[in-house]
C-alpha cells in the first residue's frame, strides 16, 4: 500500500474571456444550495485545474477537470471513449444538472482507471457522455470528481450510490487514509502546476501546520466539503460563524449579501457594470486591510492583494488594462441560508486544503503563496 502518491495539475486560463464571473458562480452555488449535483461548466470559470486521468487498459488519457464540488467522473465531452477489454457497460444513465437549466447526460460504465504508476483502480464507476457536452467544457474531457461519495445520490438510475475515485482508492488499498491534499499556486504566479496528493498532504507545500475543523452539521453545506467559519474584515466582523463550502469549482469568494454590503462598504469599492465585480481605486488598494478568515480555533489572513483579481488576467474577466478587482463577491443571499459562503479558487491558491473523508474534516494549512504579491 502506498502511503501517499501525487498527481500534477495543469492550470489552464480562460483565453476566451467571461461576460461575468460572478453570476456563472452564484448560478453554481444556486443548484449546490438546492441539494442538485452540479458539474463545473468551463466555459464559466476563468482559470481551472486539469488533470490527465488514464481510463481503459491498455488506457487512453482524457484531460479532466478537477472539481471537489461533484463526485461523479464522467468523460467523452471531447474526446470520445475507447472501450477496452477492461470496459463494462452497466446499462445505467446518468444525468448531472448544470446552472442555467442545461444538463450533461450519458451512460455508466465501470473500467480500469490510471491516475498515475502507483494509483491505477479496477472497476471505477464513471458517466460516459457524447460530444454535444462539448459546448459546455471548452476542450477538456470531462471532470474527475473528488466530492464526498452522497453527492452521487440519485446521478446513476438504479443505484442509490456510486463509489467515487477517492473511495476506491482506499477500498482497493491504494492509499491508507482516504485523504485528499490540494496545492493551487496563483495564476499570476510563475508557478503554473498545481498538485494532487491522494492518501495525506505534501509536506514541501506547506509552510505551517495543518490545522482541521470537522464537517460542518448545517445543511445544505454538510453535504459538501461544508465547514462553520466567520469572516472579519480588519477588526469588524463582517459575517458571524456560519456554514459554507470549500470549492475548487468556484473561482471566486462567495459570502452572504449582508457581509458583502459590509464588506463593499468598508472599502469603498463599487459595483463595476462591466464585469460585476468590485472596482477600488489604486489610493483604495493602498488602504484595504486584510480579510481574516476564522475557523476552528485558527484564523487565516487573506492580505490585500490576495483580495484583488491578477492585474496581468484583467482581460480575461473583460475589465480594464489597470483595474483593480476584488475577488469577494455576492452569494446573492442573505446569511442563515445554510450555504453563507464559499471558499473558491481565489482563496484555495493561497492555502493548502486537505479533504479527509476518514475522519470528516477539512485542513488547511498556509504556503508560501500565501502573502505573495503577485497580483
Amino acid at each position: 500500500m502506498s502511503s501517499t502518491a501525487a498527481l500534477k495539475l495543469a492550470v489552464r486560463i480562460n483565453s476566451y474571456g467571461i461576460k461575468n464571473i460572478a453570476v456563472a458562480d452564484r448560478a453554481r452555488i444556486q443548484i449546490l444550495r438546492a441539494g442538485g449535483s452540479s458539474s463545473v461548466n468551463a466555459n464559466n470559470t476563468a482559470m481551472i485545474y486539469t488533470a490527465d486521468i488514464g481510463v481503459g487498459s491498455p488506457e487512453t488519457y482524457y484531460t479532466l477537470l478537477v472539481d471537489t464540488g461533484s463526485s461523479l467522473t464522467w468523460i467523452g465531452a471531447n474526446k470520445p471513449y475507447k472501450q477496452t477489454n477492461t470496459s463494462h457497460d452497466t446499462r445505467n444513465q446518468f444525468y448531472i444538472a448544470y446552472a442555467g437549466g442545461s444538463s450533461i447526460e450519458g451512460e455508466e460504465y465501470t473500467d480500469t482507471v490510471t491516475l498515475n504508476s502507483d494509483l491505477v483502480i479496477a472497476n471505477q464507476s464513471f458517466g460516459v457522455t457524447s460530444a454535444s457536452a462539448a459546448s459546455t467544457m471548452r476542450g477538456l474531457d470531462g471532470i474527475l470528481g473528488l466530492g464526498p461519495v452522497g453527492l452521487t445520490q440519485g446521478v446513476v438510475s438504479n443505484t442509490y450510490e456510486v463509489a467515487t475515485v477517492m473511495d476506491n482508492l482506499h477500498a482497493q488499498k491504494k492509499i491508507s487514509s482516504e485523504v485528499l491534499g490540494v496545492f493551487f499556486a496563483p495564476a499570476s504566479s510563475n508557478d503554473t502546476n498545481g498538485e494532487l496528493t491522494f492518501g495525506g498532504h505534501d509536506a514541501s507545500k506547506i509552510t505551517g501546520d495543518i490545522s482541521y475543523v470537522s464537517i460542518t452539521s448545517t445543511s445544505p453545506a454538510n453535504s459538501y466539503w461544508g465547514i462553520n467559519q466567520s469572516i472579519s474584515y480588519g477588526s469588524m466582523t463582517i459575517l458571524n460563524e456560519t456554514a459554507g463550502i470549500v470549492d475548487t469549482g468556484t473561482t471566486l469568494i462567495l459570502i452572504a449579501t449582508d457581509a458583502f454590503d459590509k464588506y463593499k462598504s468598508a472599502t469603498g469599492a463599487t459595483l463595476d457594470e462591466s464585469t460585476e465585480l468590485l472596482k477600488i481605486s489604486s489610493e483604495q488598494y493602498n488602504q484595504l486591510s486584510s480579510l481574516y478568515f476564522t475557523t476552528g480555533e485558527v484564523t487565516y489572513e487573506l492580505t490585500p492583494n490576495g483580495q484583488i483579481w491578477p492585474r496581468s488576467l484583467n482581460h480575461v474577466i473583460g475589465g480594464t488594462t489597470d483595474g483593480i478587482y476584488l475577488v469577494i463577491s455576492d452569494i446573492g443571499s442573505d446569511s442563515g441560508s445554510g450555504l453563507d459562503f464559499t471558499n473558491g479558487y481565489c482563496f484555495l491558491e493561497r492555502f493548502y486544503s486537505v479533504y479527509d473523508t476518514t475522519n470528516s474534516r477539512v485542513g488547511f494549512a498556509t504556503t508560501e503563496y500565501t502573502y505573495a504579491t503577485t497580483n
